[in-house]
């Protein structure tokens, strides 16, 4: 039976900070993401979601709302496009085939959203990212690795998942993804993981990674205390690599799924994920029901990031969006913050 989660309006981290050190978080701010996040939520009928606002910089957290689930994320698009470019043989400007949106992977059929109109057909890999193309992912993760765990190897090079940690926050945990060295791995599981399943991941940790994005390759710790910033990578990836992702993420907003998001105050960048979690067939009236989660990931203004954003709920059956629905929330929030 699937059980509704209650939403904590004024995160339980507060309560973990001690006298003598000063918290991150805005109040202000925290009641208003709160307002915004629960608003959605009752709208669209979500059972758990949160928002997360983090100064680039620093990794202070100023606003932290909801409840945390560590788990699967489409999300992880983003990073596995930067694997593929940081080995040198995918580039934004290459042409990927996707065909009728559905790709023969062994004995499963990988589709993408449009697959029921007959699919892309021939896009940029950077146009793969802007219309959020599952067989664009693969294919460019096909083209750049040889040997699976090399993918795994450049996900740890770039402190993908981290931190396992972090003061005051003890619900944290560390992620978890199924590897090559795992007995449930397979001859499709690599397909399925770059595009968000087969992990457990927080919002917090992917939070971290966008944010090293915004920061020009940075990746800081998050932090809820004030003065305690802590390097976790001085650089995930190459300058040049990090600059095509970050106007990437803008032409996402600017002309891709995640114009949603796009605010008339500031310019943003960011990407949406989502994707089915789980199938609850033990309910009282016979129903078949299926968890999606719906995601936005980003950070602004773009042009000289100052704070990331992730928003993230998860709800019951059909529509499930991750533009319009995350997405909306996460222009809320700007919006507020910008006004």
């Amino acid at each position: 039976m699937i059980k509704k989660l209650l939403l904590l309006g004024s995160i339980a981290v507060m309560t973990a900070c001690t006298p003598t050190k000063e918290s991150t978080i805005d109040t202000t701010l925290q009641s208003k993401v709160d307002s915004i996040l629960q608003n959605k939520m009752s709208e669209i009928g979500a059972i758990s979601g949160q928002a997360i606002v983090m100064e680039v910089q620093t990794g202070e957290i100023k606003a932290m709302v909801g409840n945390a689930i560590s788990q699967e994320s489409g999300l992880i698009r983003t990073a596995s496009l930067l694997t593929a470019l940081e080995t040198g043989k995918v580039k934004l400007s290459d042409t990927v085939d996707v065909g009728e949106g559905v790709y023969k992977v062994h004995d499963r059929e990988l589709l993408d959203h449009n697959w029921h109109r007959g699919g892309y057909g021939k896009l940029t890999t950077l146009q793969g990212l802007m219309v959020n193309s599952h067989i664009a992912n693969y294919k460019n993760i096909e083209r750049a690795f040889t040997e699976e765990q090399a993918y795994f190897d450049m996900l740890n090079k770039m402190s993908y998942g981290q931190p396992e940690n972090i003061e005051g926050l003890d619900s944290l945990k560390a992620v978890h993804f199924v590897t090559p060295n795992d007995s449930g791995w397979n001859n499709t599981s690599l397909a399925w993981f770059c595009i968000g399943y087969n992990q457990r991941i927080s919002p917090i940790q992917m939070l971290t990674f966008y944010n090293a994005i915004a920061n020009n390759g940075k990746m800081v710790k998050p932090t809820l205390y004030k003065g305690e910033t802590e390097v976790i990578n001085p650089q995930i990836a190459s300058k040049a690599n990090i600059d095509s992702l970050q106007m990437a993420l803008v032409k996402v907003v600017t002309e891709g799924l995640g114009k949603p998001a796009q605010s008339e105050k500031v310019q943003i960048a960011g990407v949406s994920g989502g994707g089915q979690l789980s199938t609850d067939e033990d309910n009282s009236e016979g129903r078949v029901n299926t968890i999606y989660s719906v995601e936005y990931c980003g950070y602004f203004p773009a042009e000289n990031p100052k704070y990331s954003i992730i928003v993230s709920m998860n709800k019951v059956g059909l529509p499930a969006s991750g533009n319009l629905m995350a997405g909306s929330v996460f222009k809320e929030i700007v919006d507020y913050m910008t006004k």
